[in-house]
C-alpha cells in the first residue's frame, strides 16, 4: 500500500470524530487554532513513541498484575497510557494556555480532544500502511470505534478536569487528577482489548459508557461559560463557577 492511500484512509476516523465533537462548541474556535492543535497531537504521537521506546525495557521488568482479573503483567499498558496522556496534554497546554482563544471552559475539552484526534490520526496512518491494503478498511473501521475514540475521550477527561481546576483555582491538582483518571481509563480499555480480543463488544461498550459521561461534561462546561471571565488574560484569571 502506498503512503498516499494510507494517509487518506488514516485521516477519516479522526476527521469524522473531530467534526462530531466540534459541534459541542457553541462558540467555535478559529480554524487555524484547531489545525494547530491537531498538528500538535500528531507531533505528540512521535514524541510518545520516543519515550515509550526508551522506557519499554524498564517497564517490562516492573511487574504489575491484577489477580483474578488480569494475570499478565500490565506495567507496559500502564506506562504507555501515562506517557501518551502526559505528552498529549503538555503540547496542547503549551499551545493554548496563554492564547486569547482559550477564553471559556469548554475550550479546554475542545483543544484537548482535537489534539488527541491528531495523535490517533498519526497512529492510524502508520498502522494502515503497515498492515497493507487487504486489511485496511476493516482495520480503520475497528479503530474508528476503538482507539481513535479512546484517545479523544481520554483527552476530553483531562480537558474537563483542567477547566474545573481553573474554576476552583487549583489548576495543577485538577490536571494531575485528570491525567490519572484518563490514564486509568486508557489502561482499562487496552486491557479489555487484550483480554477480549475475540469479543470487542466489551471494550466498545466500555467506550460508549465513558462517551456518555464525556458528553455530560460538555454540557456542564457550557453552563460554566454562561458566567465566567476569560481564561487566558493573566495567570490569576479564573472561570467563575455558576
Amino acid at each position: 500500500m502506498n503512503w498516499l492511500f494510507a494517509l487518506l484512509l488514516g485521516f477519516i476516523p479522526g476527521l469524522v470524530w473531530l467534526l462530531f465533537f466540534l459541534r459541542e462548541d457553541e462558540h467555535p474556535e478559529p480554524p487555524k487554532m484547531i489545525f494547530a492543535a491537531f498538528v500538535c497531537g500528531g507531533v505528540a504521537a512521535f514524541v510518545s513513541l520516543l519515550f515509550e521506546s526508551i522506557s519499554s525495557g524498564v517497564l517490562e521488568k516492573l511487574i504489575i498484575t491484577l489477580p483474578r482479573i488480569f494475570e499478565s503483567n500490565i506495567s507496559v499498558f500502564v506506562g504507555f497510557a501515562v506517557i501518551e496522556e502526559i505528552v498529549k496534554f503538555i503540547l496542547i497546554f503549551i499551545l493554548i494556555r496563554k492564547s486569547k482563544y482559550f477564553d471559556e471552559p469548554i475550550d479546554a475539552m475542545i483543544y484537548m480532544m482535537t489534539g488527541a484526534l491528531g495523535f490517533a490520526t498519526v497512529e492510524n496512518v502508520v498502522i494502515t500502511y503497515q498492515n497493507g491494503l487487504a486489511d485496511a478498511t476493516s482495520l480503520i473501521l475497528v479503530r474508528f470505534v476503538g482507539a481513535t475514540l479512546l484517545h479523544a475521550l481520554a483527552s476530553g477527561i483531562i480537558g474537563h478536569y483542567w477547566a474545573r481546576g481553573i474554576v476552583f483555582r487549583m489548576e495543577a491538582k485538577f490536571i494531575v487528577a485528570g491525567i490519572l483518571m484518563a490514564s486509568v481509563f486508557h489502561t482499562m480499555f487496552n486491557m479489555l482489548v487484550t483480554k477480549f480480543s475475540d469479543y470487542l463488544v466489551y471494550p466498545l461498550a466500555f467506550l460508549l459508557l465513558i462517551g456518555f459521561f464525556v458528553l455530560y461534561d460538555f454540557e456542564e462546561l457550557k453552563k460554566l461559560a454562561q458566567n465566567q471571565t476569560p481564561v487566558s488574560s493573566t495567570p490569576g484569571d479564573v472561570i467563575n463557577p455558576v
